[in-house]
């Protein structure tokens, strides 16, 4: 049994956020490049220039690329052969403060949800998603979620007689009704399958996954080529001036589901999509 001290846990918390929210993952940004050297309309493209020369500038002065940066949201493998000494919660909320806090990010997260709303002065608490896996090591995934996106996210119960079309309309319409709110071009996370909470935490999930890496089932990866080809003819595209680019990929999780259901979330992100990840 290995034994890793909290305070390590604790540490790469605080980095992962600060990295997450001052850099954009390599594939994003390559995405972003493509996306603006394909646009035509004077618009659009200079908006996409924008949009990369603030990434720029965001990760030469390490600041961050949005001035939402977002709910923590922290989501542990954990090997079964590892123990942690010390609390773990404790541990990843005294990190996600000590990078928001010291760090100098905006503090987003009120205390309570519907009346009082006092600002916890902390971005804290995190939402923590834990797996137990094999092996002695820990993955920690760092994903700050902005909510001008988040707000726009959608979950529906279809019946289990529904078609993969279906779905890929259901995508669409949420996408559609979202329109320029949450920042286009979109990353869209799509969680198929499990209940109705985690279907939504699949969704996340899918946010968390490199856009270069496709569903390794190859019918769940055409679905998601069929879903961004119909998300781009919307014709929304980048902060809603029309063009090729409303989204930039679609990523899809899947997972097995009750006889009786196919749960259906789609979480909705912005062109900030950040996530950063560390395996200790």
């Amino acid at each position: 049994m290995r034994i890793l001290d909290v305070k390590t846990v604790e540490d790469a918390v605080c980095e992962l956020f600060i990295k997450a929210n001052s850099t954009l993952p390599c594939d994003l940004e390559r995405a972003l490049e493509c996306a603006r050297d394909s646009e035509d309309e004077p618009l659009v493209k200079k908006a996409l220039e924008v949009i990369t020369d603030n990434l720029g500038e965001a990760k030469k002065y390490d600041l961050p690329i949005c001035q939402d940066t977002g709910m923590a949201i922290v989501m542990i493998e954990l090997g079964n052969e590892i123990h942690i000494n010390g609390d773990l919660e404790k541990a990843v909320n005294d990190g996600v403060k000590r990078a928001y806090v010291g760090g100098k990010l905006r503090l987003s997260v009120v205390s309570d949800p519907l009346f009082d709303r006092k600002n916890t002065e902390s971005n804290t608490p995190a939402i923590i998603y834990t797996k137990i896996v094999s092996g002695d090591k820990i993955k920690i995934t760092a994903l700050p979620k902005g909510f001008g996106s988040e707000n726009k996210s959608a979950v529906k119960m279809f019946n289990p007689s529904a078609t993969p079309d279906d779905i890929v309309d259901f995508v669409t319409e949420t996408v559609e009704r979202a329109g320029s709110m949450p920042c286009p071009p979109l990353v869209v996370g799509v969680g198929i399958g499990g209940s109705f909470d985690y279907a939504a935490f699949l969704s996340k999930k899918a946010l968390a996954r490199d856009i270069s890496e496709k569903n390794p089932d190859p019918r769940y990866a055409d679905l998601e080529e069929k879903m961004l080809k119909k998300i781009n003819l919307l014709g929304i595209g980048v902060q809603g001036f029309g063009g090729k680019t409303t989204a930039l990929a679609v990523n899809i999780e899947q997972y097995p589901t009750h006889i009786a259901g196919l749960p259906v979330a789609v979480n909705i992100s912005c062109h900030v999509t950040r996530h950063a990840s560390v395996e200790i």
